[in-house]
């Protein structure tokens, strides 16, 4: 018997997060593990009269193709990928991991080539995504990997997930407007400021947010969602920073993270473990180096770290940083074919956050 949780996330992520239309191209693409979403949303997206369509993404194949590919391989772009850019009007992505660690043994410099070589198909997406011509959903379905990777038993990680994307309520749609509420009053506030300084143990940081807009992410794009962020003026970091969590990206983990930024950028990045790889990420392009997005946490059903940065960054209290691409709808220009969110923990008695020199911000909580 189907989990009925999993037939309210469908009809959410048609619903509210694309606002699916009739006679609409649906792209339902996930892990295999994902089918029994996957299904559910193929039943809704026909029962509302659009043309879905289903792409599953088999195990194993991504580090098959990292270790065996050559550089033509490696920067090669479909037609057929560059075709579904600019004609399908949905996207709901599922992953599914089977192995959360697939990724562990592949030469980062063949991702960094890869990863470079999408880097306008990525802008193309992102586009259209600003100017509201392609919905886009992420979402996550519970597996064993994940599961082990959160230190939980698979029934409790489908109760944290199914509870953080809400779809335990009796109307998770009202509730997510709820979010969407708070969203704004932060909003309200901060669109008025221009310097942000945050403090925190190990980190001092400033950046300029002048003239860039803030955006209210409450469930279209990721789900579960729950963040405001923007993208700070390209040339204006200045300081240092701690990330509190491991930095996953790629299927690899970085850990003890620490990133020095002068007028901008990412001269110094250090970490206890992964740094090769930290570094052969920031080294990707000229981007690479230079930050694409700042952002604060306002999902509080989520209060524990996952190793899931779809979750993790949503945690209601911490602040989140992307190393690389900008999203064209908040303003930002810096381009890159990296984007790597990382995360610092404000939850602490000892963190803050200052808006044109005053206190907004502490432990967690928004103050006004």
């Amino acid at each position: 018997m189907t989990d009925p949780r999993i037939k309210k996330l469908a009809y959410v992520l048609l619903h509210y997060s694309c606002n699916v239309k009739r006679k609409q191209h649906v792209k339902l693409i996930g892990d295999v593990q994902s089918i029994p979403l996957i299904k559910e949303l193929y039943k809704e997206a026909l029962a509302m009269g659009a043309y879905p369509y289903t792409k599953l993404m088999v195990d194993d194949l991504t580090e098959i193709f990292f270790k065996n590919a050559n550089n033509d391989q490696l920067t090669y772009i479909s037609p057929m990928d560059r075709y579904e850019v600019d004609k399908v009007d949905a996207l709901v992505f599922t992953r599914a991991s089977s192995n959360t660690r697939a990724l562990t043994g592949t030469d980062p410099k063949k991702q960094a080539i890869s990863q470079k070589a999408r880097g306008k198909l990525n802008q193309r997406f992102h586009k259209r995504a600003a100017a509201g011509e392609l919905s886009w959903v992420l979402t996550q379905f519970p597996t064993n990997a994940s599961a082990q990777d959160a230190n939980m038993s698979l029934s409790d990680y489908e109760d944290f997930i199914y509870g953080a994307c809400m779809v335990d309520k009796k109307d998770p749609i009202a509730a997510w407007k709820k979010m969407s509420a708070y969203n704004k009053k932060l909003i309200k506030y901060l669109r008025r400021r221009k310097e942000i300084h945050i403090v925190a143990p190990d980190t001092d940081l400033t950046f300029n947010v002048a003239g860039r807009k803030w955006i209210n992410c409450d469930g279209d794009n990721n789900f579960p969602d729950g963040e405001v962020f923007t993208a700070p003026v390209e040339n204006s970091a200045n300081g240092h920073i701690h990330f509190s969590f491991p930095a996953v990206y790629g299927g690899r983990e970085v850990t003890d993270v620490r990133i020095e930024f002068k007028n901008g950028k990412a001269v110094k990045a250090t970490a206890a473990s992964g740094g090769d790889f930290l570094n052969a990420m920031l080294n990707m392009d000229k981007g690479a180096r230079y930050l694409g997005e700042v952002a604060i946490g306002t999902n509080f059903g989520i209060q524990q770290f996952t190793r899931n940065i779809l979750y993790d960054e949503k945690i209601g209290g911490t602040h989140h940083m992307a190393l690389g691409n900008s999203y064209p709808e908040s303003g930002g220009k810096n381009k890159s074919a990296l984007h790597w969110d990382m995360i610092c923990d404000l939850r602490s008695k000892d963190a803050c956050m200052y808006a044109d020199g005053q206190l907004f911000f502490r432990n967690g909580k928004f103050l006004k």
